[in-house]
């Protein structure tokens, strides 16, 4: 089986970031970027599957910047095949991920693609649901669980009612949660291995446009400085003193 994994990278979740000063963007000078969490779930589940069922492959792909091999030489190094780089800088938003992901698929014609729910850095929880749309093929989102059974797989995600098990024929799309594992740490044999792992580039093959853009970015309030209360009843005084109660 064929599994292709994308990959975005994203500014550190633990980096703090300012918005730029005319609001247009956010300034990521000397900020650190590492892999969407999401994603290295993605990756982490796709290597658990080659380990399980050597007959598996797995691919993964990221859309951006030449920056954007370090993010790839780390999925590498936690196991991955291959891993192929769609260099832009072009301005993209979800619409635009799945179209050049689609012609991703289009191209190496995987059985599953495995892909973080959505990205940390926008929190749009689209690109999934978009791809599958375009190439017409069942989706499961926010998996917990994934299990291989002949010709398909079996997913369970969580919902507000409780957990939810799916039978989802291949080819198909599955969007990964934060409870289906825990990505390894990755040991230094790992990370020189992937230094020799093929890494292929290549260009845009679509014109897909945006078809949303940011108006402005501005940072949240400052948040009040808290203070601690010695009893329920003060706690109680507090809050009525706010007309929060």
């Amino acid at each position: 089986m064929k599994v292709l994994v994308p990959v975005k990278r994203v500014v550190d979740p633990y980096a703090k970031v300012r918005p730029l000063p005319d609001g247009s963007g956010l300034d990521t000078a000397s900020v650190k970027f590492d892999v969407n969490p999401f994603d290295e779930i993605a990756v982490e589940e796709a290597v658990r599957m080659k380990e399980a069922d050597p007959g598996v492959h797995v691919t993964v792909v990221s859309i951006g910047p030449a920056e954007c091999e370090d993010q790839l030489r780390k999925v590498l190094a936690i196991g991955a095949d291959e891993a192929l780089l769609v260099e832009t800088t072009d301005a993209m938003d979800s619409t635009v991920v799945a179209a050049e992901l689609a012609a991703v698929v289009g191209q190496l014609k995987p059985d599953l693609v495995l892909m973080g729910k959505q990205a940390t850095d926008d929190d749009c929880n689209q690109a999934g649901q978009m791809l599958a749309a375009r190439l017409g093929w069942p989706q499961a989102t926010f998996a917990c669980k994934i299990v291989s059974q002949g010709g398909g797989i079996e997913v369970t995600r969580e919902t507000d009612q409780g957990e939810e098990t799916l039978s989802v024929p291949l080819p198909c799309v599955v969007t990964t949660d934060l409870r289906l594992n825990e990505p390894r740490y990755i040991a230094l044999p790992g990370i020189i291995k992937a230094r020799s792992k093929p890494l292929q580039k290549t260009a845009r093959s679509t014109t897909a446009v945006p078809k949303t853009r940011v108006v402005s970015l501005k940072a949240p309030p400052p948040r009040p400085a808290g203070r601690k209360v010695g009893s329920v009843s003060e706690l109680v005084a507090a809050l009525k003193e706010r007309g929060a109660l």
